[in-house]
């Protein structure tokens, strides 16, 4: 049996023995359908056992044959939603291995006390170094390293894990790679990020959603109108002349409700969740796996989900009476020391354009100047030389200090940059602009293609960034999106999702920082950065672990096959009823209204036959959907209109149609082997 499938033996032997467990009817009651099968296996039973030795005898067997059906339809039921929650009871068994006794190194004031990591508390302050186990969920508050989470994410490359900004949250059960850090804790034992982790997985906390209440109550509905329909039968059956024991009905109404949806509705919300996790997205709740179905609008950062991340440089436009080269050297010098990425496509480019080799800023005896938030700028200062690079504003500042101006022809290159969607840094030596280094976003392959089939799907997209709004709506443009919001702040963000949602949309967004976590908070899905600030993930209803933000997209996706799957097995199940009543209705009353014979369109043997093989399908029926509602449909980016003719096309005709031919192969076996 395969893992992919979820049907290895492990997992196939413990559903089997809940599915018996799951009919204590404290636990059935959940699932009304089922919970009305059961009480009538009940009483078929009771009934089928109270006729022994009585004069009924002759009915003993076609009643017992009855009851066993019924009981099996209820266990087919509990198998699926224990197949379903026993994937991830697998998946938390995993996670569990993952913790270990850990040693904590506690700092109180200036010792280090050694502890084991399950008595740390909320606030303490940990140290952590090469090699050692991160002992709880925190926040770091001093130092940098290089940190392992493999054993969470499954991501086998490392990550860096820094005080300040967006890169300080830890997750307890990683490892330490380089370096050390200070951690300060923010989770008791048993409220980690891994402890709510393997309860999720586990469904221990599971709420039905919105969707499955409601459609819960449709077929609790649809029962009790069958029920009163069943039970007027009777009356009329006695008026008639014709015989209707207590099994035969139940066999009729378990017949009549939809139990195919019934004992499929909560593996299929089991599963959605499932299927996310394989993905290493953690859902706090169904809910928010059914609101991805929903989702009306996208809001996605530019910086690594649209575009690459780090901005390339890609050309040299010199300034009037500037030869490109001498831009060039300038911008390799004053970029030398300059470890950013950016920094060093600027190096790389000048020395593939130009020959330009790298030299060695401290051997010239050179004074790099760092970038700050205060100038905007960066720059070198050797052997008389003053240059800088940065945003043109600040560098019209700087050339104004020195008795210099921008030149007309620089301030129209950095337009003309900015109009493409690039970010333009102005090179100046003392009171000159030299011109401006072309720096461009890269947007990711294929993701133009990505938004078209979101849009088909009828979702609108939206690119959040903190650039100027001609880069923005240049960048907006090349990766397809249909708005944006540029120079974004937290409170803009916020405003925007509720001028959406005032509109009747559902709003997905992603984030990583604090200032994300209030527009995580009021968006219908909120996608977390498992990378991100401890607040982004307690704001989020879900969090990435592979902190990937184009994941978002196929967050949308899986929640959307959630939604067809449950629409096309309610489609099925309603369908394949009709087919049933032509088994079981004409079978009742054709020994007193032998006309209804017209309606055994499947030329079924016996009234007894037709009973029997109409209930053995609707049990099997159930077992043989089990892979398919633990699968999901497969997803189509379609419009509502042509998924809805889609479902009955397939599923509502396959419905109508199925029941005829497997109730009648059954027929046929049962009349072969002697049973009916």
């Amino acid at each position: 049996m395969s893992d992919s499938s979820g049907f290895n033996r492990a997992i196939f032997s413990a559903a089997v023995k809940e599915s018996f467990k799951k009919l204590n009817p404290k636990v059935q009651w959940t699932n009304p359908v089922m919970f009305v099968v059961e009480v009538l296996a009940v009483l078929t039973t009771y009934f089928t056992i109270r006729d022994i030795g009585a004069h009924y005898m002759k009915n003993f067997w076609f009643d017992g044959q009855i009851a066993f059906w019924l009981w099996i339809t209820v266990i087919f039921a509990n198998f699926a939603e224990s197949l379903a929650e026993g994937r991830g009871k697998a998946q938390a068994v995993a996670l569990r291995k993952t913790r270990s006794e850990t040693t904590a190194k506690k700092l109180s004031g200036e010792k280090t006390e050694s502890i084991s990591a399950s008595q740390l508390r909320k606030g303490d302050i940990v140290f952590v170094e090469v090699g050692d186990i991160i002992p709880g969920d925190g926040e770091v508050i001093e130092g940098i390293a290089s940190v392992d989470e493999s054993a969470v994410t499954g991501e086998s490359a490392p990550v860096i894990r820094e005080s300040g900004g967006d890169r300080s949250s830890v997750t307890g059960g990683t490892k330490v790679l380089s370096d050390w850090l200070k951690v300060s804790i923010t989770a008791n034992p048993g409220e980690t990020f891994l402890d709510r982790m393997i309860n999720l997985v586990e469904g221990a906390k599971r709420k039905k959603t919105p969707n499955e209440i409601a459609l819960n109550i449709l077929l609790l509905g649809l029962t009790i109108i069958f029920l009163l329909a069943v039970v007027t039968l009777e009356p009329f059956a006695i008026y008639s002349g014709a015989t209707l024991s207590i099994p035969v009905l139940a066999a009729l109404m378990v017949c009549l409700i939809p139990t195919t949806i019934g004992g499929l509705l909560s593996a299929i919300g089991i599963a959605g969740m499932d299927r996310l996790l394989k993905r290493n997205v953690l859902a706090m709740s169904g809910r928010a796996v059914e609101a991805a179905g929903d989702v009306g609008v996208l809001l996605l950062d530019k910086t690594g989900t649209i575009t690459l991340g780090n901005r390339m440089a890609t050309e040299f436009v010199s300034g009037p009476g500037i030869s490109p080269e001498k831009l060039a050297d300038a911008a390799q010098l004053s970029s030398l020391a300059d470890e950013t990425p950016e920094g060093r496509s600027i190096v790389v480019l000048a020395k593939e354009k130009f020959n330009l080799r790298e030299r060695d800023i401290n051997s010239i005896g050179a004074k790099f100047i760092p970038f700050s938030a205060h100038t905007r700028m960066s720059g070198v200062d050797f052997q008389g030389r003053e240059i800088r690079k940065g945003a043109m504003d600040s560098i019209e500042q700087y050339l104004q200090d020195n008795g210099g101006q921008m030149a007309p022809e620089v301030k129209s290159a950095v337009e003309d940059i900015a109009k493409k969607g690039g970010t333009p840094l102005v090179v100046a030596e003392k009171d000159q602009a030299l011109g401006v280094i072309y720096l461009k976003d890269v947007v990711k392959g294929g993701i133009r293609e990505r938004f078209a089939q979101l849009r088909r799907m009828g979702i609108k997209t939206v690119t959040i960034t903190g650039d100027n709004p001609l880069t923005a709506a240049a960048i907006a443009a090349e990766a397809g999106v249909d708005d944006f919001l540029a120079e974004a702040t937290p409170e803009a963000k916020l405003k925007l999702i509720r001028e959406y949602q005032s509109k009747g949309n559902l709003v997905a967004m992603t984030g990583d920082g604090t200032n994300d976590a209030p527009a995580l908070a009021q968006s219908d899905v909120g996608v977390a950065m498992n990378s991100g600030t401890q607040a982004a993930k307690e704001a989020g209803n879900m969090v990435d672990l592979d902190s990937n933000p184009t994941k978002l997209i196929e967050i949308v996706e899986i929640g959307k096959q959630l939604l067809m799957t449950r629409g096309a097995l309610t489609t099925f199940s309603i369908a394949n009823d009709v087919a049933k009543y032509f088994a079981i209705i004409p079978a009742l009353f054709i020994a007193t209204y032998p006309q209804l014979g017209l309606l055994n369109i499947m030329g079924l043997a016996t009234a007894q036959s037709a009973i029997l093989s109409a209930v053995i399908f609707n049990a099997l029926i159930i077992v043989a959907l089990v892979p398919l509602a633990l699968r999901g449909i497969a997803y189509r980016p379609l419009g509502a209109d042509v998924i809805l003719r889609r479902n009955l096309l397939i599923y509502g005709l396959g419905g109508l149609i199925a029941p005829f031919i497997g109730i009648k192969v059954i027929d046929m076996l049962l009349v072969l082997l002697g049973l009916s």
